[in-house]
């Protein structure tokens, strides 16, 4: 069927995103189908002095620099198929690229490109994808600039594999994800038509647009046009990429029926829907998991407890949500308001059990609180100034969930039996206060709760159940209608509890995820185990060992597509 596939994203090697833990944990599936002719393309964003934790370098080509290793982390040398290649490769305007492996299960081959070189040809790369493509870069701001260049020069990547391989490349699709790479499959469009192409938005621009904007996206999603929404926006140039990008696809796919709509009325193309899978290899299993679930909570009440002076006993409840920095289209908004009506619900119960709730979020953050620190190895109780945040805000910023924090006055006093720490970071293994990853992390915590409001697929709430951890996530979730779907809508049954949300019932989806926060710490031991193994009995029902198929039709379609088009055009050709 298919001979070698070319993957192109921004998270390659690279984890800023939901769409890191797609690739990353398909990878070894595709491995296992494509051993080796599997080749994942990121941007080589990093440098001597901070080297990415997730590349292994094989080898580099004659206009990059060196590939190195960082003085703290020992790795063996690897070798791809692909290192001739990348000695002998001049690729054009100064491109460069390093060759080697993808640290996660699988360890496919992954290039990374340094693109650098490009921007100073950025507006006659605009002018030719507007004459082939009416690709609109004329209000361009932000990072579109930056992706755009990380996709064109993936895409020449993609052009000297192929010519250095002749035919031994047989039948290639190029897969790029998200808007962020639609030039690149443009440019692979124009230049390379014996490559077949599939374009996957995992979100649209557009859409996350309408939301984050406090529009309604579902109510009135029949009346929206995509185009004139980007011009209220200001979203021009990505929608217009974006939507280029999906109907020059042979195939295009997204993550979820409720995207799916979606792209059907803001890109007018409707989508093949590729659910997002997960790995079990991420998940530590027997004494292993039991280790980690019982550090993780350690330093997370050891956090706890050096910010609020409050000594915490070892069974209290922790929740967590985590994500994006969107409050109202990851529900951040109203996870905190569940904490605020929650916090008054055990206020008059005088309930024993107190809730240690977290808010892992990335941030603008200037690093670990120097006091934080100092606290937690001396073990003091007194509390802290700001006992509400792990790390230092940038000074200035104006963080929306602190100050929502502050404006529900969340003050964690001792006799608050609801706490709650926000920790403004990437959890990534060395952040000063937890040091650990956030997998990690999770393990420790004992439920987790994300309220989306635009959420494609949702891979928070899947991750979580994967480690065994029960989760509460919404209907307008990818996930939380595939679990509908497949197994209905009792908790007991999944370790799910799905919360029905829709444009406009904000406050009673506060209150049911408050409804469900105290239930979950009525319950006792033996009820928690159970759940925690339905969860990971969930989990194992979206590995990607069921879900592959999905991309495997795609990347079918698309090969159909490209020689049915062929095939036409020779037939064009006879005739006249």
């Amino acid at each position: 069927m298919l001979d070698y596939i070319f993957e192109t994203s921004w998270e390659v090697c690279n984890r800023v995103g939901g769409i890191y833990a797609v690739l990353s944990t398909k990878a070894r599936t595709l491995q296992r189908l494509f051993k080796d002719h599997v080749v994942f393309i990121g941007p080589d964003l990093w440098s001597a002095d901070n080297e990415s934790p997730f590349f292994q370098c094989s080898t580099r080509n004659a206009q990059s620099t060196e590939c190195n290793v960082s003085a703290s982390v020992k790795r063996k040398a690897v070798k791809t198929p692909l290192d001739d290649w990348a000695m002998q490769a001049v690729l054009p305007h100064g491109v460069s690229v390093r060759v080697g492996r993808w640290r996660v299960p699988g360890a496919p081959i992954a290039v990374l490109v340094d693109f650098k070189s490009l921007f100073a040809l950025k507006n006659d790369f605009y002018r030719v994808m507007w004459n082939h493509f009416g690709v609109d870069s004329l209000h361009a701001y932000g990072d579109y600039d930056e992706a755009c260049m990380f996709g064109w020069a993936s895409a020449m990547v993609v052009e000297s594999i192929v010519a250095w391989l002749g035919a031994d490349a047989g039948r290639v699709v190029a897969h790029f994800d998200e808007w962020t790479t639609g030039m690149g499959l443009l440019y692979v469009k124009s230049h390379l038509p014996q490559v077949a192409t599939v374009f996957t938005t995992h979100a649209t621009s557009i859409g996350r647009s309408i939301c984050g904007n406090g529009k309604p996206l579902y109510d009135y999603m029949t009346g929206y046009n995509g185009d004139q929404m980007a011009r209220e926006l200001n979203m021009e140039s990505k929608h217009s990429l974006e939507k280029c990008a999906a109907h020059a696809a042979d195939a295009f796919t997204t993550v979820s029926e409720v995207t799916a709509r979606e792209c059907e009325q803001l890109l007018e193309r409707r989508p093949l829907v590729t659910p997002n899978g997960f790995e079990a290899d991420f998940v530590p299993k027997g004494e292993a998991y039991n280790d980690k679930r019982e550090i993780a909570r350690q330093r997370l009440l050891a956090a706890a407890k050096a910010l609020t002076g409050t000594e915490y006993d070892p069974d209290t409840l922790i929740v967590a949500t985590s994500g994006r920095q969107e409050m109202r289209n990851k529900g951040i908004d109203a996870y905190l308001d569940a904490l605020n009506v929650t916090r008054t619900t055990l206020a008059q119960r005088d309930h024993a059990k107190r809730v240690l709730a977290f808010v892992l979020v990335p941030s603008w953050c200037d690093g670990p609180r120097a006091d934080v620190v100092n606290a937690m190895k001396t073990g003091q109780l007194t509390g802290l100034p700001v006992p509400q945040l792990t790390h230092e805000l940038h000074p200035g910023y104006d963080d929306a969930i602190f100050a929502k924090m502050r404006a529900l006055n969340f003050a964690n006093i001792p006799d608050d039996l609801l706490h709650i720490i926000y920790v403004p970071c990437y959890l990534n293994g060395d952040d000063g206060v937890f040091d650990l990853l956030y997998y990690d992390v999770l393990c420790g915590v004992d439920l987790t709760v994300f309220p989306s409001y635009y959420e494609p697929w949702g891979y928070t709430p899947l991750e979580s159940v994967a480690f065994s951890v029960p989760t509460v996530t919404t209907t307008l979730a990818g996930f939380g209608q595939w679990v509908l779907g497949n197994f209905g809508s009792k908790p007991g049954d999944t370790g799910v509890s799905v919360i029905c949300r829709n444009d406009a019932n904000y406050h009673n989806t506060v209150y049911a995820l408050s409804e469900r926060i105290v239930a979950f710490l009525d319950h006792d031991p033996r009820r928690i185990a159970v759940l925690r193994r339905k969860a990971h009995a969930t989990a194992a029902k979206a590995s990607w060992k069921f879900f592959m198929q999905y991309y495997l039709d795609a990347y079918q379609q698309a090969l159909d597509v490209k020689n049915e088009c062929e095939s036409r055009c020779r037939r064009v050709e006879i005739s006249q």
